[in-house]
């Protein structure tokens, strides 16, 4: 199989479901302004991915088969970014004050991803852990665009519509820090799952 579509859906799920800028941005959006206000902005978080998959794709698949061993580096330093992330995400703290500002539009919601560097090493690490050099450019890159798009379809209205309920629930409450340390633990044992199990399967 030229690309760990199950395994990547797990790693997928556990990096789009786990707090992030985007989700953090997400919740904020939910808690302050409501759902049904927050869906173009949630519509452009989604969408926004794909403005860094396909031309990462391309270029990492192409420069992979003239230099395989790029593909091996990269795995690598995804994995260390990625736990410097977990890391973080064990330190981070809910907020949901977005100030009285008007709810985010579609195109606000379209540049989150672009400049998160967290989407950069999620997709890096996808393509470098669960996808056999020598797979076709289209093949790889439309694999991985969609089990994102789809996992980020699944998970970011979540991470919206229960924003105001998790806050008031968790929010500088003791469970609030056992949540993010376990976010981060779910991040950590997933991309290790990556390099060592999944990308065998």
């Amino acid at each position: 199989m030229s690309v760990a579509i199950t395994s990547f859906a797990v790693f997928a799920a556990s990096q789009v479901g786990t707090p992030g800028p985007a989700n953090m941005a997400l919740l904020a959006t939910g808690a302050r302004f409501g759902f049904k206000a927050a869906l173009p902005f949630v519509a452009g978080v989604a969408l926004g991915k794909q403005l860094i998959i396909w031309p990462v794709g391309f270029g990492l698949m192409e420069l992979a088969d003239q230099a395989p061993w790029i593909f091996e580096v990269l795995k690598w330093l995804s994995v260390a970014y990625i736990c410097y992330l977990a890391w973080r995400v064990a330190n981070l703290r809910l907020n949901t004050d977005s100030g009285d500002a008007p709810a985010p539009s579609f195109w606000a919601g379209l540049i989150v991803h672009p400049l998160n560097p967290k989407a950069w090493a999620m997709i890096v690490g996808g393509f470098t852990s669960f996808v056999t050099p020598g797979t076709p450019v289209f093949t790889a890159t439309a694999t991985i665009a969609a089990v994102l798009l789809i996992t980020q379809l699944l998970l970011h209205p979540i991470w919206t519509f229960a924003g105001d309920r998790i806050a008031a629930t968790v929010a500088g409450k003791p469970a609030e820090k056992y949540l993010m340390w376990g976010l981060a633990a779910l991040t950590v044992l997933s991309v290790f799952y990556a390099v060592f199990a999944g990308a065998q399967s």
